[in-house]
């Protein structure tokens, strides 16, 4: 089994828009990314996104490109200040692929609980509409399968 854990795309900032959407290039991104995990055969069964407005876009797009079974979900508690611990609890029970689109801290710390068992030990260096894709071992642990950034599949845009 494997989950998708994504950083939403670049956003607004909340003087221009307290709902903070996707800015242009955030939406050119996270659709670039969306299409090179296509092109790769990714899919994902199901969707969650943490209901703000700015994750709720890039799940949307991702969701079309990973051929989900449904529309994306809100998964309440995958704020960025929401603790990692429940949602860890039930993904230990997830049997399906499944893509989950939050905001740091949140990705990182749980990213870092999975594949570690401590949430203080980085593992793996977010960006906005970056993807990573963890696997379950036979053990019941999880790896970094792979990992994505905007920037790798637009050439080095950012520092």
């Amino acid at each position: 089994m494997k989950i998708l854990l994504s950083q939403h795309g670049e956003a607004v900032t909340k003087d221009e828009d307290p709902d903070r959407p996707l800015t242009p290039q955030g939406r050119k991104d996270v659709e670039r990314t969306a299409a090179f995990l296509r092109d790769g055969g990714v899919t994902a069964l199901r969707a969650l996104h943490s209901g703000k407005t700015r994750a709720r876009q890039t799940a949307e797009i991702l969701a079309r490109s990973l051929r989900t079974v449904s529309d994306p979900e809100i998964r309440h508690g995958i704020g960025p200040g929401d603790p990692i611990e429940p949602l860890a609890r039930d993904i230990a029970h997830w049997d399906e692929d499944t893509l989950v689109v939050g905001h740091l801290p949140f990705m990182a710390l749980l990213t870092s609980h999975l594949v570690t068992g401590q949430s203080a030990v980085p593992v793996n260096a977010y960006r906005p509409g970056t993807v990573a894709c963890l696997e379950r071992t036979s053990a019941g642990g999880w790896t970094i399968a792979w990992m994505v950034r905007p920037e790798l599949l637009a050439g080095a845009r950012r520092p």
